[in-house]
């Protein structure tokens, strides 16, 4: 791929102009100056997590309470934040810092080395294109992608060798995030009347896919006519995100586009494709999207957790019965990919 259609060379070649290349300009009823509901931010449910002190003992995340703010939010919104969550701050902005310094410090030369190789279907590396674009429109925002759980899965020549610390951070916030997902995992089995442990079991326990990805949205002279990333439901089971500062995150609630408010150190959860899949649509995936600014960089780390490709994942069987019959195929997580990527129907 050329470096020059890297969106980040393109913001700098027009960054003082008045226009933006024909194929990141969106069709009317994409573009955000026209479809967003302004003046108003999505109150998305807040869910803190820190332990409860009843008397002398300490409760955790099985807290009735937290459980069912989860599942709430899981199946009203698809979408929450949470506070208090034990990931702590210098770890989140060590992981920031080490991607923002491999986007805009590192030469270009050195980042295609690690770039997916054209017209291949790698999923891992630099790039800019990801899916098939409807009638040729590009999203403003390069990526990068690299599997940072379990270690089998992991390649490290997707990893940036610069900055050095890069993989100290990305592992210790790999790490800190387990404990979390395992939380979530609980609270959505709990929610649902299962036992605390059957979600994640059902959606392969320890060989979970924890897939990092990194968006950098450059400042864009028109705003009002680009997305960064189109609108989407995510492939995964749940989709954790950290954001910088600048607001960008779009749901797609009662009809309307609204702004997700920023929380900092919050972390956003995602409901995806597949733990609507598991819960035989009692949760819902959430339908998003992304938008970029006019003279800041926008950034964000979601990491998906995925099936590994071969893993068959459908309605857990004791959710189904008569009066609930399954809702959704049981099939190979990678000819659900192969489907949702090339916009064939599942």
């Amino acid at each position: 791929m050329e470096v020059a259609s890297r969106v980040q060379a393109i913001a700098s070649l027009i960054k003082c102009m008045d226009t933006i290349p024909s194929e990141y300009i969106r069709s009317e009823n994409e573009q955000p100056a026209t479809t967003t509901l302004h003046g108003v931010e999505l109150q998305v449910p807040v869910i803190d997590l820190a332990p409860r002190v009843v008397g002398d003992e300490q409760h955790d995340h099985d807290d009735v309470e937290v459980v069912k703010q989860i599942a709430d939010a899981s199946k009203e919104w698809g979408i929450f934040q949470v506070i208090n969550h034990g990931i702590p701050n210098d770890v989140i902005a060590d992981l920031q810092k080490v991607g923002k310094e491999f986007f805009e410090n590192v030469p270009q030369e050195e980042k295609e080395l690690i770039a997916k190789t054209p017209g291949s279907n790698e999923i891992e590396g630099y790039g800019t294109s990801l899916q098939k674009e409807v009638e040729g429109k590009k999203g403003w925002v390069d990526h990068l992608f690299h599997k940072i759980w379990p270690p089998s899965s992991i390649n490290y020549r997707y990893w940036p060798k610069n900055p050095p610390s890069y993989r100290e951070a990305n592992e210790v916030y790999g790490k800190k995030l387990r404990e979390v997902v395992d939380k979530i995992f609980k609270s959505l089995s709990l929610g649902l009347g299962l036992e605390a442990h059957e979600m994640k079991e059902a959606a392969g326990g320890d060989d979970i896919v924890y897939l990092l990805k990194i968006n950098y949205y450059p400042p864009c002279p028109r705003p009002d006519l680009a997305l960064g990333v189109v609108a989407h439901t995510d492939m995964s089971y749940i989709t954790i995100l950290v954001p910088n500062e600048v607001q960008g995150l779009q749901v797609f609630k009662d009809g309307h586009w609204y702004d997700v408010k920023y929380i900092p150190n919050a972390l956003i959860v995602h409901i995806g494709d597949q733990v609507e899949i598991l819960s035989n649509g009692k949760y819902k995936s959430v339908y998003h999207r992304t938008t970029v600014t006019k003279d800041k960089t926008r950034m964000s780390w979601p990491v998906f957790l995925e099936p590994p490709s071969e893993q068959e994942v459908g309605p857990i069987p004791k959710l189904v019965n008569e009066a609930n019959p399954p809702k959704f195929k049981t099939k190979k997580y990678k000819d659900y990919v192969y489907c949702k990527l090339n916009k064939l129907p599942q």
